[in-house]
């Protein structure tokens, strides 16, 4: 097993091509502005050739939006939960499969748990890199954490 980690430029770069893929680009993912979502968050784990894990954690207002997008709902439509949990976590799925293409394999990835709040980590969950940006002027956190192994 590797305990190399992807470095952050890859994982912004992946995270804005995911981005621009799912969601078009008229608004684009900007660097910067990380910080305490406080909504809904998602992680997928990677085993194989390398182990992490890959989380996503959005705010209420930016899960509704992407879960819109996704579905190609109305502004005005309201979105369910079991909704908001499916882009969510599809949104944790894509870039944590672009995260394990980066990696030395083979590897396979877990299926995404979707929670309201923070998904809690593994004890030995060591964050590697995070990516602070924001997506309609609110804060968006994307980290790969590695087990058992220092941070790059």
């Amino acid at each position: 097993m590797s305990t190399a980690a992807p470095t952050l430029d890859d994982v912004r770069s992946l995270t804005e091509e995911v981005w621009a893929s799912f969601l078009g680009e008229a608004e684009p993912l900007l660097p910067g502005a990380g910080g305490p979502t406080g909504g809904w968050s998602a992680a997928i784990t990677v085993t194989g050739g390398w182990e992490g894990m890959v989380t996503v954690e959005l705010t209420d207002r930016v899960a509704a939006a992407v879960t819109q997008q996704m579905l190609g709902m109305a502004e005005d439509e309201v979105a369910s939960d079991e909704d908001v949990a499916d882009a969510v976590g599809e949104l944790v799925n894509m870039v944590g499969g672009n995260v394990k293409s980066l990696m030395p394999g083979p590897s396979t990835l877990s299926l995404p748990v979707v929670a309201v709040g923070r998904v809690a980590r593994p004890s030995d969950a060591v964050e590697a890199c995070r990516v602070e940006a924001s997506w309609l002027g609110e804060p968006v956190v994307v980290s790969v954490h590695v087990f058992g192994a220092a941070a790059a």
